[in-house]
C-alpha cells in the first residue's frame, strides 16, 4: 500500500513539476488524442457491422429450407472473404481513389510511402487511411451479401465466387465513388448517410437481376401460377440474426460520423436509427394481422430490416418524428411489395429486393422530403427538404441518384450474370436442388442427424409418414 501512495506522489509531482508543454506542445496533444480517439471509435463501429455478417447468416440458413442452411450459413463467409481482398486489390481504391467523376484510379493494394496521398477523398478525416479501408469495407461486404441473398437454394457455389469478386470490383466501388469519393453524385449534394442507396439498393439490385436470371425454386408455382409457400426452417435463428443486426446497424450509422466528438452528434444518429428500426417492426406486425389474420414474425422482421435500410440514408439529416414515419412506412410498403413480386413470378427467398430495394429507394426519397435545415447545416451535404421549404432541389438530386444507381447496377449486374449463364450456368441441376445444396455442394448436410431420419422415412410407404406437406407436395422444413 505504501508502494502504491509513493508511485502516486511521484506522478502528481513530475506532473507539477513538468507541465504538459514540457512533454509536447499542448495543441498538438489535444489534437493527437482527438485523431486516437476517432480511430478507435471507428474501429469499433467496423467491427460491429463486421459482426452484422453472423446476423446475415443466421438470418437467411432460417429463412431457408433445412436442406440448404448449412450452404446459406458457410456461403456468408465465403462471400466475406471474397470481398475482403477484392476490396483491398482495387475495390477501395476504385471507390475512393483520386480519380474523376466516375471512379477512382489510385491507391490500389493499399501500397506506397505516399498511400494516404491516393485518398484526398478521405482527407478531411483524421483517421488513418488503413482504419478507414477495415470500415468501409465492411459496408462493401454487406452490399454483397444482400446481392447474394436473392440467388438462395438455387445457385452454384461458383457463382458466389465469380460474381462476388466482380460485385466487389466492378460494382459496389463505382456507386460508392459517386456519391462518397468525390463523384458525380457527391458534388450534387446527394444526400446518403450511411448508404440506403451506395450499399442496400446496388446489393437489392444486383439481387433481382440474379433472382430474375435463375428462374424461381422448383415447386414455387404451381401451373396457373399461383406461389406456394416454401417457409424457413427455424424461425428463431431468423429472430436472432435481426437482433444481432438490429446492434450491428449502430456501427453502421453513428459509426459513419466518423467523429466520436462533435457534441456527441452519433448519439443523435443512433436515436433516428434505433426510433425508426422500432416504428417499422411495430408498422409491418400491424398491417400483416390485418391483411393475414395473423401476425406474421417473418413480416415483422422485414419491417425491422426495411426501416433500417431507409433510415440509413437519412439518419443525420431528418428529426426524430421523421425518423419514425420513414420506418413506419418502410415497413409497410415492404410487405405489400414481397407480395407483389411474388404474384408476379419473382422468387425472392429472403426478400431481398423488397427489403433492401424498395426501403432504398424510399430512404433515398425521403431526405429530399424531411431533411431539416439544421441537420443540413450541421451534415454540409445537400439542401433542406421539400417539407421544411428547400422545394423540390434536394427531392431532384435524390432520384436522379436513385434512378441513375438502380439503372448502372442492373444493366451490369445483367451482363456479368448473363455471361455466367451463358458460359459455366447459373442454377444447380433439378436433382442437386431436390437433395439440397448442403449435400450436392458441400457433401454433407447442416443438420445429418435430421436429414438422415428425413431420408429414411422417404423410403416407407406413403402412409406411414407423417411429414407436414406444403401446398407443393413437399416437405416445408427441408
Amino acid at each position: 500500500m505504501k508502494k502504491r501512495w509513493l508511485g502516486s506522489l511521484i506522478a502528481m509531482g513530475t506532473l507539477i513539476a513538468f507541465p504538459v508543454s514540457a512533454f509536447a506542445d499542448e495543441g498538438a496533444t489535444n489534437v493527437e488524442l482527438q485523431a486516437g480517439l476517432n480511430s478507435v471509435f471507428v474501429f469499433l463501429a467496423a467491427l460491429l457491422v463486421f459482426f452484422m455478417q453472423a446476423g446475415f447468416a443466421l438470418l437467411e440458413a432460417g429463412s431457408v429450407r433445412m436442406k440448404n442452411a448449412g450452404h446459406v450459413a458457410g456461403k456468408t463467409v465465403l462471400t466475406f472473404g471474397i470481398s475482403v481482398v477484392a476490396f483491398w486489390a482495387l475495390g477501395f481504391g476504385l471507390a475512393f481513389g483520386n480519380g474523376n467523376s466516375f471512379f477512382g484510379l489510385e491507391g490500389f493494394f493499399l501500397s506506397g510511402d505516399n498511400m494516404a496521398a491516393s485518398f484526398s477523398s478521405l482527407s478531411a478525416y483524421d483517421v488513418p487511411t488503413t482504419i478507414m479501408f477495415l470500415f468501409h469495407l465492411s459496408f462493401a461486404a454487406v452490399s454483397l451479401a444482400i446481392a447474394c441473398g436473392g440467388m438462395a437454394e438455387r445457385a452454384k457455389l461458383s457463382v458466389y465466387i465469380i460474381f462476388g469478386i466482380l460485385f466487389t470490383i466492378v460494382i459496389y466501388p463505382v456507386v460508392a465513388h459517386w456519391v462518397w469519393g468525390g463523384g458525380w453524385l457527391g458534388s450534387l449534394g446527394m444526400q446518403d448517410f450511411a448508404g440506403s442507396t451506395v450499399v442496400h439498393l446496388t446489393g437489392a439490385t444486383a439481387a433481382l437481376v440474379a433472382t430474375v436470371l435463375l428462374k424461381p425454386r422448383l415447386g414455387k408455382y404451381n401451373k396457373d401460377g399461383k406461389p406456394n409457400s416454401i417457409p424457413g426452417h427455424n424461425q428463431v435463428l431468423s429472430v436472432l440474426g435481426v437482433l444481432i443486426i438490429w446492434i450491428g446497424w449502430f456501427g453502421f450509422n453513428p459509426g459513419s460520423t466518423i467523429s466520436a466528438l462533435m457534441d456527441g452528434f452519433f448519439g443523435f444518429v443512433a436515436l433516428n436509427t434505433n426510433i425508426a428500426a422500432a416504428a417499422g417492426a411495430l408498422a409491418a406486425l400491424l398491417i400483416s394481422w390485418a391483411v393475414l389474420g395473423k401476425a406474421d414474425i417473418p413480416s415483422m422482421l422485414n419491417g425491422v430490416l426495411a426501416a433500417f435500410v431507409a433510415i440509413t440514408g437519412a439518419c443525420a439529416f431528418v428529426e426524430p418524428w421523421a425518423a419514425v414515419v420513414i420506418g413506419a412506412v418502410a415497413g409497410s410498403i415492404t410487405f405489400f411489395s414481397a407480395q407483389w413480386f411474388e404474384r408476379k413470378g419473382v422468387d425472392d427467398p429472403v426478400y431481398a429486393f423488397s427489403v433492401h430495394g424498395i426501403a432504398g429507394m424510399w430512404g433515398a426519397v425521403s431526405t429530399g422530403l424531411f431533411a431539416a435545415p439544421r441537420l443540413v447545416e450541421i451534415t454540409g451535404v445537400g439542401n433542406a427538404g421539400l417539407f421544411y421549404g428547400g422545394g423540390f432541389r434536394q427531392l431532384g438530386v435524390q432520384l436522379l441518384g436513385l434512378i441513375g444507381t438502380f439503372a448502372f447496377v442492373l444493366v451490369i449486374s445483367f451482363l456479368i450474370l448473363g455471361l455466367i449463364k451463358m458460359t459455366i450456368g447459373l442454377r444447380v441441376t433439378e436433382e442437386e436442388e431436390l437433395m439440397g445444396l448442403d449435400i450436392s455442394e458441400h457433401g454433407t448436410y447442416g443438420y445429418p442427424e435430421q436429414m438422415k431420419l428425413f431420408a429414411e422415412s422417404e423410403s416407407k410407404p406413403a402412409e406411414l409418414r407423417n411429414l407436414p406437406k406444403t401446398a407443393s407436395g413437399s416437405e416445408s422444413a427441408m
